[in-house]
């Protein structure tokens, strides 16, 4: 109700006159007046004198003018942001995500989600999972791609499964094995993709009561990729970052198969701004070429 006094005020002292100003702002003449009113007697000020030839500022009303006019324009400027986020015209959608996703989805649903909202920009912040869901918690990111289930209590959209495959050299004695054995990841150095809070690949240890050589362990699919090619160990990587490798190495589906469940997580869905929903919507594109 304020900011309508406050436009109230700075429309008369444009204008000079409570009709004009009525007239701009849609109200009676006998409203305006009462707007003026009530911020004088609020305030225990006179705004402005009026006579016969009209209105004129008081004093104390010219000081305050700047001020009160700089209020109404912020407050315009306000509005036509918030009118252009429910047009979902401009913003700033922020996602966490890790490599594998920011390499081979994301690229693609923001092509085409970019066709029809070019002015909506993106940040992409990479880490583990352990940091995506803290940047999810804390708010950095509107959501974040994650292995399902989560550690901490958020909403989450199931994306897809994701096999894991045991990637060798291509000397390796098992490259013309159909699956490869579970034991067989004993006789090798192993190149362990991991870091922080344990993943999927130690539960894979655990489940079938394993202990390989661990040589390396870093969260750099890249790196392992690259250790395995120049016949440094093996690994176990998702199949998604096996998509278009320049890396000469073989991968092989494991004799009991292993996936990981990628989803994305939000604190709450109805709390994303109407663009990070929108964008959600665009999930089916990430397949496509």
């Amino acid at each position: 109700m304020n900011i309508q006094k406050y436009m109230a005020f700075v429309k008369a002292v444009e204008y000079g006159s409570f009709t004009r100003a009525a007239e701009a702002l849609n109200y009676t003449q006998s409203g305006i007046s009462r707007m003026i009113n009530d911020l004088e007697s609020e305030w225990g000020i006179l705004l402005f004198e009026r006579g016969r030839g009209g209105i004129t500022l008081t004093s104390d009303g010219l000081k305050l003018f700047p001020q009160l006019q700089r209020v109404c324009y912020e407050h315009e400027t306000l509005m036509i942001q918030i009118e252009d986020l429910h047009d979902i015209q401009s913003g700033i959608i922020r996602i966490g995500t890790f490599s594998s996703v920011a390499t081979h989805w994301l690229p693609n649903i923001i092509k085409f989600f970019k066709k029809d909202y070019p002015n909506i920009d993106f940040e992409l912040l990479l880490g583990d999972y352990t940091e995506i869901e803290s940047w999810i918690i804390e708010g950095r990111v509107d959501f974040g791609f994650l292995r399902l289930p989560t550690k901490a209590k958020m909403e989450t959209i199931f994306v897809e499964q994701d096999r894991l495959l045991v990637v060798i050299p291509q000397d390796h004695p098992c490259v013309n094995c159909d699956k490869f054995p579970i034991n067989e990841l004993l006789n090798s150095p192993f190149m362990l993709l991991e870091k922080g809070a344990k993943a999927e690949i130690s539960e894979i240890f655990e489940q079938h009561q394993i202990s390989p050589q661990i040589s390396f362990a870093t969260w750099d699919d890249y790196a392992i990729m690259s250790m395995v090619e120049n016949g440094l160990g093996i690994s176990i990587l998702p199949e998604l970052i096996l998509q278009r490798i320049p890396y000469q190495i073989i991968a092989k589906e494991l004799e009991v198969p292993a996936f990981r469940n990628i989803g994305i997580a939000m604190r709450e869905q109805k709390s994303l701004s109407l663009a990070a929903k929108e964008f959600l919507e665009y999930l089916p594109y990430r397949k496509r070429q």
